[in-house]
């Protein structure tokens, strides 16, 4: 298998994998209208192809929060890392920068890698229209306490 390769991306790099899994209802220009302008994105390549991306900024109800959004692998890369290579790419940048709270609206389906990475549920399971069963996770960072 060829090694998995995690850089710094433009966010408009993010798009098409995000509209594949993630919103197929949405237009590539409507992704673009709803990422924060201070959003940061990580992707995982393999052959120089992009097989996971995600964002992460800062957002939430105090200083020092941070959100993670638009988690996204290829339906044939899940399960070989990709993901939790974004994640803790994600993780790291906010922490880096000041982040107290790490935060996200998780699809269910995705609970298990959010929770290996240290993450814990912090609401019950909720619908997002559209888009499927959610549960709001948080990792506090060592900043945090």
């Amino acid at each position: 298998m060829t090694p998995l390769d995690l850089r710094s991306i433009p966010l408009a790099d993010t798009r098409a994998l995000r509209r594949e899994v993630l919103r197929p209802y949405m237009t590539v220009d409507e992704l673009a209208e709803h990422e924060p302008s201070d959003a940061v994105a990580f992707g995982v390549f393999q052959d120089d192809e992009l097989i996971a991306v995600g964002l992460v900024g800062p957002e939430g109800e105090k200083l020092g929060d941070w959100r993670i959004r638009g988690m996204a692998t290829a339906a044939p890369a899940r399960g070989h890392g990709a993901g939790t290579k974004v994640l803790q790419a994600l993780v790291q940048h906010a922490t880096d920068n000041g982040a107290t709270r790490v935060w996200c609206n998780a699809r269910t389906p995705a609970l298990s890698l959010y929770e290996r990475a240290g993450f814990v549920a912090t609401s019950d399971e909720f619908e997002t229209p559209r888009i499927g069963p959610h549960y709001r996770m948080e990792l506090r960072t060592p900043a945090g306490g």
